[in-house]
Protein backbone atom coordinates (compact mmCIF):
# COMPACT_ATOMS: atom_id res chain seq x y z
CA UNK A 1 0.00 0.00 0.00
CA UNK A 2 1.56 3.55 -1.03
CA UNK A 3 0.91 6.01 1.43
CA UNK A 4 0.35 10.12 0.66
CA UNK A 5 4.12 10.57 0.73
CA UNK A 6 5.55 8.48 -2.07
CA UNK A 7 6.28 5.39 0.28
CA UNK A 8 5.81 1.91 0.01
CA UNK A 9 5.72 0.31 3.23
CA UNK A 10 2.11 0.84 4.09
CA UNK A 11 2.55 2.84 7.86
CA UNK A 12 1.93 6.29 7.57
CA UNK A 13 4.10 8.26 10.07
CA UNK A 14 2.97 11.73 11.75
CA UNK A 15 5.10 14.89 11.03
CA UNK A 16 6.27 14.43 14.47
CA UNK A 17 7.65 10.92 14.12
CA UNK A 18 9.33 12.58 10.77
CA UNK A 19 10.77 15.12 12.08
CA UNK A 20 12.09 13.19 15.62
CA UNK A 21 13.64 10.58 12.99
CA UNK A 22 15.22 12.84 11.06
CA UNK A 23 16.62 14.90 13.77
CA UNK A 24 18.12 11.44 15.53
CA UNK A 25 19.94 10.46 11.75
CA UNK A 26 23.54 10.47 11.60
CA UNK A 27 23.63 12.93 8.40
CA UNK A 28 27.04 11.39 7.23
CA UNK A 29 25.90 7.53 7.61
CA UNK A 30 26.24 5.95 4.43
CA UNK A 31 23.04 4.63 2.64
CA UNK A 32 21.60 1.24 2.60
CA UNK A 33 22.56 -0.90 -0.31
CA UNK A 34 18.55 -1.87 -0.04
CA UNK A 35 17.47 1.86 -0.63
CA UNK A 36 15.15 2.79 -3.14
CA UNK A 37 14.84 5.61 -4.47
CA UNK A 38 11.99 8.41 -3.76
CA UNK A 39 9.72 8.91 -6.33
CA UNK A 40 7.53 11.60 -6.19
CA UNK A 41 3.24 10.51 -5.83
CA UNK A 42 1.01 10.48 -8.97
CA UNK A 43 -0.29 13.54 -10.21
CA UNK A 44 3.21 15.18 -9.02
CA UNK A 45 5.50 16.95 -11.93
CA UNK A 46 8.94 15.43 -11.95
CA UNK A 47 10.67 18.91 -11.80
CA UNK A 48 13.42 19.43 -9.06
CA UNK A 49 11.09 22.35 -7.31
CA UNK A 50 7.72 21.73 -6.75
CA UNK A 51 5.24 24.10 -9.04
CA UNK A 52 3.50 25.85 -5.97
CA UNK A 53 7.48 26.71 -5.02
CA UNK A 54 8.36 28.10 -8.16
CA UNK A 55 5.64 27.89 -10.33
CA UNK A 56 7.22 27.74 -14.31
CA UNK A 57 7.76 31.20 -15.74
CA UNK A 58 5.42 32.16 -18.25
CA UNK A 59 5.66 34.71 -20.89
CA UNK A 60 2.98 37.04 -22.51
CA UNK A 61 2.07 37.19 -25.53
CA UNK A 62 1.36 40.77 -26.67
CA UNK A 63 1.48 39.84 -30.31
CA UNK A 64 4.12 41.43 -33.27
CA UNK A 65 3.55 44.78 -32.50
CA UNK A 66 5.70 45.76 -29.82
CA UNK A 67 8.64 43.76 -31.30
CA UNK A 68 7.76 46.24 -34.81
CA UNK A 69 7.79 49.42 -32.68
CA UNK A 70 11.30 48.06 -31.36
CA UNK A 71 13.04 47.26 -34.60
CA UNK A 72 11.33 50.47 -35.69
CA UNK A 73 13.31 52.47 -33.50
CA UNK A 74 16.60 50.32 -33.99
CA UNK A 75 16.49 51.00 -37.21
CA UNK A 76 15.03 54.72 -37.31
CA UNK A 77 18.28 55.57 -35.39
CA UNK A 78 20.49 53.35 -37.16
CA UNK A 79 19.62 55.68 -40.20
CA UNK A 80 20.00 58.98 -38.12
CA UNK A 81 23.80 57.35 -37.12
CA UNK A 82 23.77 56.77 -40.94
CA UNK A 83 23.79 60.39 -41.88
CA UNK A 84 25.64 61.42 -39.45
CA UNK A 85 23.46 63.44 -37.37
CA UNK A 86 22.54 63.65 -33.82
CA UNK A 87 19.21 63.18 -32.09
CA UNK A 88 20.21 63.43 -28.92
CA UNK A 89 18.42 66.30 -27.47
CA UNK A 90 15.33 65.36 -29.19
CA UNK A 91 16.04 67.59 -32.19
CA UNK A 92 17.78 66.27 -35.46
CA UNK A 93 21.05 68.15 -35.80
CA UNK A 94 24.32 67.91 -38.05
CA UNK A 95 26.99 66.23 -35.42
Amino acid sequence: MEDDRGGSSGVLISDEELEAMALAADPKAPLDPDAVPWTPAAGLSPELLPDWYMPTPRTARFGSWPGAVVALLIVGFLVVDAFGLCITSGFLSVA
